[in-house]
């Protein structure tokens, strides 16, 4: 017993930091007494550490695990909310949103925090004039003004809503002046005019991607653009290059970023076969007219370069008739036919016929052993195409299209076996789909996609592949 007296004794007299160790518990409950007159006092949160928050803070500090000091929390954070409330309701927005970042802090319940943040932007809408700029977003529509400039409805609407987004007033005028700025735009798609529809959705779209009638008339755009891509396909199998390449300049006009994948392949490569024919027979400015309109359409495509080398190299070697070049093409004829017995068309790289036909031609364009070894490899690439598919080796007529590609590029005709050969591979695809291989029916349907991408049976195939991939276990 004396030893305890001696113990209390002296740790009064050493002072309050030791009786602050021993008696922890009376400490957070001081702390949290003053914490609850703080907060009845509404000194929610003091920079000097007397507010109610730091109070209950500090009071945790010391005892982690009391509950008490985290319900005084949470009385602290529903009365912020609370003033943020009043304050937002008296027009003191600054004060209002202090209250409500400590509310926040505190994890004050959302919906309430979300109420009084509506509540300050509708009367910041209301300080901005928000009626006013109705009155003259109403007047821009009834003149027919819809958009264009900050003075036009759709700009008015959207300066509105930006300040007070559950307006009913400026939603429903936007939705009144979207169907007013839409409306042109049935008709054209009725017209078939492709470039006025597709402008005018795109400029709705800025406003309000979800406006009612914006699914139909998208739907509308993509079956006009489907049919042009159709007609463009038509024309190139029917070896109407000319009309294909303008049919795409005007696409490109009219829908810049949605010209069809044909304009960008099938016509493209036309285009170049044409400017390595118009090169051959001498007529460079035929040539470099056809790379441009290639160009127009492809810009990035990696043949534009090599097409503009062949064409200075065959004009610098035009004006020489060198011995030494003429020999050294016949010997690379005489390669370029070996590789073509042994079937290696367009590889190994370097060793294929291709690439020793090409090295001849570079030499001696004019010749006419290159000339006539020109042809005959062209032929012979599309004998071994038509050979290879007459006896379903589908692999090798693919090897025989790239070849004739290369050798003899006649865009039109090529177009046509290239989507008999995506039609092949489809019905090769169906067949092991049918078998229960689908490793090989995913592999036909990638072939089939590279040959004619805008095939409409690709989607038709590519969803019974899919669903028989995920049917297996």
């Amino acid at each position: 017993m004396a030893a305890g007296g001696v113990l209390v004794v002296t740790a009064l007299a050493i002072g309050p930091r030791l009786a602050d160790w021993w008696w922890p518990e009376s400490d957070a409950a001081a702390l949290r007494a003053r914490a609850e007159r703080a907060l009845q006092d509404g000194r929610l949160s003091m920079a000097d550490g007397s507010g109610a928050r730091e109070l209950y803070e500090a009071a945790l500090a010391l005892q982690p695990d009391q509950v008490e000091a985290r319900e005084g929390l949470a009385r602290v954070a529903r009365a912020a909310l609370a003033d943020a409330r009043a304050k937002a309701a008296a027009g003191q927005a600054a004060q209002a949103r202090i209250a409500l970042r400590l509310a926040r802090e505190l994890q004050a319940p959302q919906a309430g925090i979300d109420a009084v943040e509506a509540s300050l932007r509708d009367g910041e809408a209301g300080r901005a004039g928000v009626d006013a700029l109705l009155d003259r977003a109403e007047a821009a529509r009834a003149a027919g003004r819809l958009d264009g400039d900050d003075a036009t409805a759709l700009p008015l609407y959207r300066r509105v809503l930006a300040l007070s987004p559950r307006n009913q007033r400026a939603v429903e005028g936007r939705e009144d002046a979207l169907a007013d700025l839409l409306r042109p735009a049935h008709a054209a798609l009725v017209a078939g005019d492709l470039g006025a529809a597709m402008a005018l959705v795109r400029r709705a779209e800025a406003y309000d991607p979800g406006h009612a009638d914006l699914p139909v008339l998208r739907a509308g755009v993509a079956r006009l653009l489907e049919q042009a891509a159709a007609r463009v396909q038509h024309d190139l199998r029917a070896g109407r290059l000319a009309q294909a390449e303008a049919a795409c300049r005007r696409l490109l006009d009219s829908v810049p970023d949605a010209l069809p994948a044909t304009c960008s392949g099938a016509v493209v490569d036309g285009l170049l076969a044409q400017a390595r024919r118009q090169a051959e027979a001498g007529d460079a400015r035929a040539a470099l007219a056809s790379i441009a309109q290639a160009e127009r359409l492809a810009p990035e495509d990696p043949r534009l370069r090599e097409a503009r080398q062949l064409l200075r190299s065959e004009h610098r070697v035009e004006a020489a008739h060198d011995p030494a070049r003429i020999r050294d093409a016949h010997a690379l004829l005489a390669t370029a036919r070996a590789a073509q017995a042994r079937g290696d068309w367009l590889t190994p790289p370097g060793d294929s016929a291709w690439d020793a036909l090409r090295a001849a031609r570079a030499l001696a364009p004019r010749d006419p052993a290159v000339v006539a070894a020109s042809r005959a490899m062209g032929m012979a690439a599309r004998e071994c195409f038509e050979q290879a598919l007459r006896d379903n080796r589908l692999g090798e007529a693919g090897n025989c299209l790239d070849a004739w590609r290369q050798l003899d590029p006649d865009g039109s005709r090529r177009a046509e076996a290239r989507h008999r050969l995506a039609q092949r591979w489809l019905a090769f695809g169906d067949e092991r789909l049918q078998a229960g291989e689908i490793a090989r029916a995913v592999r036909a349907l990638e072939q089939a996609r590279v040959l004619e991408p805008s095939s409409p049976e690709l989607d038709a195939f590519a969803a019974r592949v899919e669903r028989a991939r995920q049917a297996v276990p």
